[in-house]
């Protein structure tokens, strides 16, 4: 059975009679997209369907559509639909982690001789993935500034399949016009990935703006609350989709049942925490501007960050990450972070909570010696939506 049949299989069988078309608004479909009652109980929170296999009605005759929870299971598919819903996508499909899903990707779509651009500001594991694995089985990339879109198109020859995007980047929150770079992509005839992580569906639609996939750590924003690690994958082409699913379960990194039904559960809040988030990162962007031991602040909402008419254009708000340099170097930085007290000294972001991290020497230790190293004295801040006059008063007696 195809997936796209399972999936309707999955909507009349298992979880509703009828789905009902919902409204365009984003925080409508992040709570009923996928999330429909149970005709057996009328619970109305899809259940957790923690089970490995199904029975079958006869050989071949799959009872909704499901016959061993690596091809499908129906939690994941709730958060599936979910995710292709708030991305104005064709397909959702999740994985056991963000690296997951973009190494599905980079498998299905790249094979040796191939050619990828990534940005010259990619997350760290991003870039370990393309220079320790998919460069060993013989595809190549380029490094480009893809807030220069000249540099995005020098970079592009005539092996390139792929342009990969981060906006805003991690950790040094550039800013990339998608919008262009899609027409770059097209020109070239090759696919545009963006990793929408730090903005999330919320903040920043990059298929709507011509981007062929959106790449998602699921871990971060879209489960909010720091406890469960995943990974999406949303296209606009269904074909693209169902290419993506068939190595998907060739390859097997899925999402499990649980760790889908708590991102589900985290995504039905998200339009209300990014809008904290994004309040609470304005007022401290603001406030590390005129404090005197920082040197630099890396947030696009501030007028003088190079990319901010861009992030204002297709972005809803600026999101809740900064990046910040310090007087005194690298001993400085790191010494800032060990004395945060309400933002917890770890990596990851998008939780509720306030995180504070070294990227030198923490997220983004794998680009050391690259052309991706990061400055040795940058602090990276994940803004929680505690009240930000808490948030305040901890850098200050951070930064000291």
């Amino acid at each position: 059975m195809r997936r796209s049949e399972r999936r309707e299989a999955y909507g009349t069988t298992l979880l509703t009679h009828e789905r009902p078309a919902l409204p365009q608004s984003f925080e409508t479909r992040a709570i009923h997209a996928g999330n429909t009652a149970d005709p057996l109980t009328g619970a109305v929170v899809p259940p957790i369907y923690q089970v490995s296999t199904y029975k079958q009605d006869g050989v071949g005759g799959l009872r909704g559509g499901y016959e061993y929870s690596r091809s499908a299971n129906p939690t994941r598919t709730a958060l599936e639909e979910n995710l292709a819903a708030l991305e104005g996508g064709r397909r959702g499909l999740a994985f056991a982690s963000g690296l997951a899903a973009e190494d599905c990707l980079l498998r299905t779509l790249l094979v040796p001789g191939d050619h990828v651009v990534i940005p010259n500001d990619a997350y760290g594991g991003t870039f370990r993935l393309f220079a320790k694995v998919v460069q060993r089985w013989g595809v190549d990339f380029s490094v480009a500034d893809t807030s220069d879109i000249e540099s995005v198109r020098a970079a592009v020859n005539d092996r390139t399949k792929l342009i990969w995007v981060e906006t805003p980047s991690n950790p040094l929150l550039g800013i990339t016009d998608i919008e262009a770079v899609a027409g770059v992509a097209r020109q070239a005839g090759v696919k545009l990935v963006v990793d929408n992580t730090f903005a999330s569906p919320y903040l920043q639609q990059p298929l709507a703006l011509g981007a062929d996939v959106v790449v998602h750590s699921l871990t971060k924003y879209m489960g909010g609350h720091s406890d469960v690690v995943g990974g999406a994958l949303v296209t606009a082409d269904e074909a693209l989709g169902e290419e993506l699913a068939y190595h998907q379960n060739a390859m097997g990194a899925v999402a499990g049942p649980f760790d889908s039904w708590i991102v589900l559960r985290g995504i039905k809040t998200l339009a209300v925490r990014m809008d904290r988030h994004s309040e609470n990162a304005e007022k401290i962007a603001e406030m590390l501007t005129q404090h005197p031991k920082v040197t630099q602040v890396l947030y696009p909402g501030l007028p003088e960050h190079p990319g901010h008419e861009i992030a204002a254009k297709q972005m809803r708000s600026f999101g809740g990450m900064i990046s910040f340099r310090v007087q005194g170097g690298e001993e400085a930085a790191v010494e800032v972070c060990n004395r945060a007290q309400l933002f917890t000294l770890g990596e990851s972001l998008g939780g509720v909570e306030s995180l504070i991290e070294h990227p030198g020497r923490m997220t983004h230790a794998s680009v050391a010696g690259s052309a991706l190293e990061v400055p040795a004295d940058l602090v990276r801040i994940s803004v929680g939506i505690e009240n930000v006059e808490d948030l305040l008063a901890d850098l200050r007696q951070a930064l000291g």
